[in-house]
Order: C-alpha cells, then structure tokens, then sequence
C-alpha cells in the first residue's frame, strides 16, 4: 500500500511540475504569439535560415530555458493549429493560410516583445 502510495504521490508532483513548466505569464505568451509569426514567415521563405535563427533569439530574449520551451512549445502548438482541416498534401491552401496569418494583425507588432502594452 506504501508504494502505492509513493508511486500516486510522486506521478501527481512530477504531473504538478510539468503544468507549472506550461504556464504562462503574459510576456511569454507575447514572445509565443511573435515566434509563431517568425515560424510562418520561414516556412513561407520570407526569411532565410538565419534570419530565422536571429528572429527566434530576439523573440527569447530575456527568457530562460525552461521559459524558452514553453514558449516554443506554445508557438508551435498555434502553427500546428493553422493547419487544422487541411488535407495531408494540399499545399496550397497551407501556404495559403500561412499567408493570410503572417499578414494579419496577430503578426503585425510596433512593441518590443517583453513589453506590456
């Protein structure tokens, strides 16, 4: 019963941590919102590896790792939903909806990310 005990208890702190790690203040939800902008941009070609790789850095800046993943991770889960509903292979219409995200408002920003508006 002990260990049974230790094995609940020790999954629902390990389960605590891992939620913890995935909130997010507002600042790294920002940060999240610009690098699915710069995710998109390079998939669209807009930006060359390395300016990809200096957008990103930008856009981390200031966070720490732990802060990093989450806030990748965050960016990463929106782009995979820009795909949500299109067919495997139907190119068009994910270049499509990648160009019409990277030209709207979520993607248009006049503040440093790590500003509170």
């Amino acid at each position: 019963m002990r260990l049974i005990t230790f094995a609940v208890l020790a999954g629902g702190l390990t389960f605590s941590m891992q939620v913890r790690s995935l909130a997010m203040g507002p600042a790294e939800f920002a940060a999240s919102g610009k690098l699915a902008c710069v995710l998109a941009e390079e998939s669209l070609g807009y930006v060359s590896k390395t300016e990809y790789g200096n957008l990103t850095e930008q856009v981390l800046e200031g966070f720490d790792q732990q802060e990093s993943d989450a806030i990748y991770a965050k960016a990463l889960g929106y782009y995979d939903g820009l795909m949500f509903g299109i067919p495997a292979g139907d190119q068009e219409r994910v270049y499509s909806r990648l160009r019409n995200f990277v030209s709207s408002k979520a993607c248009a920003f006049s503040a440093p990310v790590n500003v509170l508006i």
